[in-house]
């Protein structure tokens, strides 16, 4: 591997594996024989993200016989964002290219990422094609995607596709964590960065199943996570306090009309389960809107810590 006189390298292809031990050794001569055909220094990472089979000691032979490689070993499973972040750490390249082998892809197309970024392009997303899962993981990848895009009003085809290029300086500008991983392009589309998709094939292989509700449950949790962190990060009353108003008029409007059936002398309203829900509502929104205000007060003690833009260009 040749680096420039700064110690660095053009591009960093970073690589999460988990049991991979009898996929590694063909992906690492691949990859070789592809980026070295390209005009530019390079360097691949390896993130051991857990695994308990042979997986590490395969990593461990390919660094020996490779200068450019590099290792991280993980103590357990920490998930995608947390190899990506491990892998970043030692990255010296300005390029990133990241990908996971939970996904086989075909390596030849990596080197038309770089061409996007090189375009002017800050991501470029792969779009895996032709999909090669299972029809119900190629069917839950649809309504996602629509879903994301319908709120996001992005234009991607396979945001979950765990293939991406970018710049180094993006990532440190877009915060991912636990499995936001898969909202990167969201995030950095927030913040005003250029995003686009290449497409890439699908190898055949084994693919997880997304069969249990679970998965389901907690990727609808993270995208609520995503919309909370891009969009009201700094205003938290926005959000809770909407909701909130929203409860108390609800269960205000119930109050108010159980207080006048009961003065008109119409009927009785003790016992009566309208009387419980309005009630409820009225504290759910009070509480809702104390969260709100308990936010902005900690976001106002720390204003000047929070940096919510993103500088492109100073001109002096």
């Amino acid at each position: 591997m040749k680096k420039n006189k700064n110690g660095k390298c053009d591009v960093s292809i970073i690589i999460e594996a988990k049991n991979q031990q009898d996929y590694l050794a063909g992906l690492n001569q691949e990859l070789q024989d592809i980026f070295n055909t390209g005009n530019f220094d390079y360097e691949i990472i390896y993130v051991d993200d857990g695994s308990h089979d042979g997986t590490w000691e395969k990593m461990l032979n390919i660094a020996a016989g490779f200068p450019n490689v590099k290792l991280v070993k993980l103590r357990t499973s920490f998930g995608e964002s947390a190899a990506l972040d491990a892998g970043m750490k030692v990255a010296t390249g300005e390029k990133i290219i990241y990908f996971t082998c939970r996904v086989k892809i075909n390596p030849q197309n990596l080197l038309r990422f770089i061409e996007k970024i090189d375009d002017g392009f800050d991501i470029v997303m792969g779009k895996r094609s032709p999909r090669r899962d299972s029809k119900l993981n190629q069917f839950v990848s649809i309504l996602f995607n629509t879903f994301t895009n319908r709120l996001t009003k992005l234009k991607l085809h396979d945001i979950n596709s765990g293939v991406l290029a970018t710049r180094k300086s993006v990532l440190e500008h877009v915060p991912f964590y636990g499995a936001l991983n898969a909202f990167i392009p969201v995030l950095a589309h927030r913040q005003g960065y250029k995003i686009t998709e290449e497409t890439v094939e699908q190898l055949p292989g084994h693919f997880a199943q997304s069969l249990y509700p679970k998965n389901y449950i907690k990727r609808l949790l993270d995208f609520i996570s995503v919309i909370f962190i891009s969009k009201y990060s700094k205003k938290p009353l926005h959000f809770l306090g909407f909701l909130g108003v929203i409860f108390t008029l609800i269960g205000s409007v119930i109050t108010i009309y159980l207080f006048i059936y009961r003065i008109l002398g119409i009927g009785g309203i003790a016992g009566r389960p309208m009387l419980l829900l309005g009630t409820m509502m009225i504290i759910i929104g009070i509480q809702l809107i104390s969260i709100g205000l308990l936010g902005e007060m900690i976001i106002y003690t720390h204003a000047n810590e929070i940096e919510d833009y993103n500088i492109e260009e100073i001109i002096e």
